[in-house]
Formats: structure tokens, sequence, C-alpha cells
């Protein structure tokens, strides 16, 4: 697969990745959302474990055209779609729960003083709550995924009290999830967490995932995520 990117504009993360791989799919068919989607990456790795139709929406339209041509490059365009516009307009545009898996990587940092901003506004955008809040991103997901569907977010692990008093807050029981460590005896510094809308509940604690060895070489279990090894 081949994804356009750029490091003055954007760059996935090994979090898109983990996102992608975390999130539950439905095989056969089904209707897929993937809101901030930056340069289409999740939709596109979502595409290889499943069938289904994928739609992403970005914001900036320069990483939206890259997810575009991402797409046409990789010949998926029967069913992966971008559409460029505001993850809080959506719920009006795309209708109300339409799709039966929202994911989404959001911008993980309160945006700080104007001095502390990153000056490409590219990536300030990307990394910043600049024209979205982790609320925005929790209540446009609640409502556009149906009753019974699943949402799932990747986020800095200590936002985790925020993500689960929002998710309930919008109707999203969290069910699965998952910490990841830069390696044994580091802090978290990444969770993986999904949710059913109006689930009973019941949530789960998966095992830990560690992203590198003592020798600063990728866990199996990292390898096996990146490379399927």
């Amino acid at each position: 697969m081949k994804i356009i990117q750029s490091p003055s504009v954007f760059s996935f993360s090994l979090d898109a990745v983990l996102l992608a791989k975390f999130a539950y799919v439905p095989i056969q068919k089904g209707n897929l959302l993937d809101l901030c989607s930056g340069n289409g990456v999740i939709p596109l790795f979502l595409s290889l474990r499943t069938k289904g139709n994928i739609t992403g929406v970005e914001i900036q339209e320069r990483l939206y055209n890259m997810a575009v041509r991402s797409i046409e490059y990789n010949g998926l365009s029967d069913r992966l779609r971008m559409i460029l516009g505001d993850i809080k307009e959506m719920p009006k545009q795309l209708g109300y729960g339409k799709f039966d898996v929202v994911t989404c990587n959001p911008p993980y940092f309160i945006t700080p003083s104007q001095e502390e901003i990153n000056e490409n506004e590219h990536l300030a955008i990307a990394r910043h709550e600049i024209l979205c809040t982790l609320e925005d991103a929790v209540s446009a997901s609640s409502q556009l995924v149906r009753q019974g569907g699943k949402v799932s977010f990747v986020h800095r692990s200590g936002r985790l009290i925020d993500m689960i008093t929002l998710m309930r807050k919008y109707k999203l029981e969290p069910k699965r999830l998952q910490f990841v460590y830069p390696k044994a005896g580091k802090e978290a510094n990444t969770l993986l967490i999904e949710a059913i809308k109006n689930g009973k509940p019941d949530l789960k604690i998966l095992p830990p995932l560690m992203v590198y060895q003592d020798d600063n070489e990728y866990t199996p279990e990292m390898r096996s995520i990146l490379y399927g090894e």
C-alpha cells in the first residue's frame, strides 16, 4: 500500500496504526467512518481488514487532497471516499446513526498559549484542539454511529478520565481499553478505547501493549502489528 504524506504537512504516527488494528470492523460489509482522518491513513489501513465502505473526514484541504490521491493510487475509490469538512457538521451532512463503526484519532493537546503553538499551521491543527476538541469528537461520533454500533479512539493515557466522562455523557459505553507503553517499566503514554452506543456497563481491560524491547527494537507483538511478522 502506498500512502502519500509530507513531513512538513502531516505524517501518520504509530498511533494511527494501532487504532486501525485495535478497532472492531465487520469483515464482509458495513459502513465505517473515520473522523480527523489526516492523510487518510486509518481508512486505508482499515480497508485491509474489511470489505465494507469507509468514509474519512478531514478539515485541512492539503491533507484531504493527500488522502484522495492515496485512495486513487491504491485502487480503492470504489469503497473508500473522503469528505472535506468539519466533523461537527457531519451528523447533519451524513445523517444520524448511519454508521456501524466510527474511529477517531483526534488532536491530543488542549490549545496552549499562542507562543507554544507549532508555527506550522498544519501540524498545529493536527496536534492541538484548535478546530476540534475531544468533546467535539466524542459528540460527533455518538451522533453518527447507530444504536449498538462501535466507536474507537486513540488518545494520550493522561486523558483517560476525560475520555470516559465524555463517552458516558454522550451515551457511548466503554467496553474495551488497552494501554500502550513505550517499554516495560515505563508509564503508559497511549490508550486505545472502544465503546458501544447505549451499551451495558462492562469494561474489559486488555493486556498491556509494549512498543520497544530493552534493546530499543520493536517487541514481537509490535512487529506483528507493523509488518505482519
